[in-house]
């Protein structure tokens, strides 16, 4: 009988190994394929625009069925976080959890709209697509990666990309909004590098693997930790971004194309987002003494940019200054330390990507056929466009968080939140989703209601690959706000585990 357990006791054992290993390898092959759709962009001639975009598309949506086979396999209770394996000195961590997965399915979510969305782009196809797929690749990285080293160097690996992209195929100002954006990231960068390694020395181990420096820095006391945390502010709240760290965002999303900015307010703010969780799980005594100001500064940003939106008559400019606003949620969120707070700032992490990536692709087209953005200059498009007019007033109802939309859900929680930490001071942050709700009534009334403007008539309604694209955010924005409980099944415990810190 006790041959018998022993070898049960074996078998489970070798069983473990071979689903951590197989995890590891599911998680390798995620990181690594949009890397190999590059190289194989690379190799083909540039006259084979076809077989580019085909390649690039391809590969993308492997990424996202990998992905869905992650959490297929993905147990809640436990996660997959993290898995180890030694590399040049170092550790090759990857691994996911209940914040990390719901980024990696936006991130390659997001990735394959954006692709699909980029037919407008007829320039230098060859080099677009590479640095969508490397970019791709990098942000992943940051998503996957459970070493802080590794992390720093795939946070700077987006950087490069995106500056191209910007400044290639951008607009008039494409210049000066890539050089805006490299310089304000990378001042932010700065920050971020230097408050790493004094948290590598002050933790005392030999790794940058985040569970390792955590468990060091737990220990550490409060006048320490702060000054780390505020350098880690500084580097994610560039990105995410926050009050008053903000002045890029506007300039680089009206500049970049379409595509790029489904990107960048999608997917590249929630990065600043998740890399303060990561933070402030690592340095809770500093989170605990600066809840009042990162609350101050979230509602600063979340009102600052509401009225900001409010004022725009560029269509890409109001949708640029609501993520700021946001965003603004998502920190008050986190700086509540409540269940129902931290819950909700995830999902509106989630929800924002959705609904931004939903109104730069929407609007993005409308651009393309109209060459305005200018709010003023359309009007009774519902009479020639009623696909387009549906969808964007759907990703309208999201971003104000209607019931039915996932803005609803994550705004619900976010709220909840904020009133039990702080009672009634949860006023200000209504106060700001009514803010979203003018500003929203308002562009949707003037784009779709009253007579057809002059020079309208012509205006095609959605073409096949953008009704595709555009359908595929509508539902999730649907289906997360009517059945949301999977994404709480994944958050919820991330959360419980999270406030365990404090």
């Amino acid at each position: 009988m006790a041959l018998v357990y022993a070898l049960r006791w074996d078998w489970l054992i070798r069983c473990h190994r071979i689903e951590k290993t197989s995890v590891l390898n599911t998680l390798t092959v995620l990181l690594l394929l949009p890397l190999s759709g590059a190289l194989l962009v690379g190799l083909i001639p540039r006259r084979f625009e076809r077989w580019i975009r085909s390649i690039a598309l391809a590969t993308s949506a492997i990424a996202v069925f990998v992905a869905i086979d992650v959490l297929r396999r993905f147990d809640p209770s436990t996660g997959n976080l993290p898995i180890l394996e030694p590399l040049l000195g170092q550790y090759y961590a990857l691994g996911v959890d209940g914040l990390s997965l719901p980024m990696v399915l936006l991130a390659v979510g997001l990735c394959l709209v954006a692709l699909l969305a980029s037919t407008t782009i007829q320039e230098q196809i060859k080099s677009y697509y590479l640095s969508m797929l490397l970019l791709e690749s990098a942000i992943l990285g940051v998503f996957l990666t459970q070493d802080w080293l590794f992390f720093y160097i795939c946070w700077e690996l987006t950087i490069l990309p995106l500056f191209f992209l910007i400044n290639r195929w951008g607009g008039k100002r494409r210049l000066q909004a890539a050089l805006n954006f490299i310089l304000y990231t990378m001042g932010g960068s700065v920050f971020m590098l230097i408050a790493l390694l004094i948290a590598f020395d002050k933790a005392g181990v030999h790794t940058f693997t985040m569970q390792d420096m955590t468990q060091g820095l737990h220990a550490l006391p409060r006048e320490i930790q702060i000054p780390i945390f505020l350098g880690l502010l500084v580097g994610f709240g560039v990105k995410m971004p926050i009050f008053p760290l903000h002045g890029w965002i506007s300039l680089a999303h009206v500049e970049a194309p379409s595509p790029v900015s489904i990107l960048l307010s999608g997917i590249l703010l929630k990065m600043g987002s998740y890399g303060l969780l990561r933070a402030s799980a690592m340095l809770p005594q500093a989170l605990v003494a600066m809840q009042d100001v990162l609350a101050a500064l979230a509602l600063i940003g979340m009102l600052y940019g509401g009225l900001l939106a409010w004022r725009q008559s560029d269509l890409k400019a109001m949708v640029a200054y609501s993520s700021v606003s946001h965003m603004g949620v998502v920190l008050l969120g986190i700086a509540t330390l409540k269940e129902a707070g931290v819950t909700g700032a995830v999902l509106q992490m989630v929800a924002h990507g959705i609904v931004a990536g939903s109104l730069f692709l929407l609007l993005g087209s409308l651009y393309h056929h109209t060459h305005t953005r200018e709010v003023s200059q359309y009007g009774g498009l519902m009479q020639t466009t009623p696909r387009f007019a549906l969808l964007t007033t759907l990703a309208f109802a999201g971003a104000v968080g209607i019931p039915g939309t996932s803005g609803f859900i994550a705004e619900l929680h976010a709220l909840v939140g904020v009133f039990e930490r702080w009672g009634w001071l949860a006023l200000l942050l209504s106060a700001g989703m009514m803010i979203s709700a003018v500003y929203a009534v308002r562009t949707v009334g003037r784009l779709f209601t009253g007579p057809l403007r002059v020079g309208m008539e012509a205006v095609p309604d959605l073409r096949h690959h953008e009704l595709l694209a555009a359908g595929l955010l509508a539902a999730a924005i649907t289906v997360l706000g009517v059945s949301p409980y999977p994404l709480l099944q994944l958050v919820i415990p991330y959360t419980l585990h999270f406030l365990d810190q404090f």
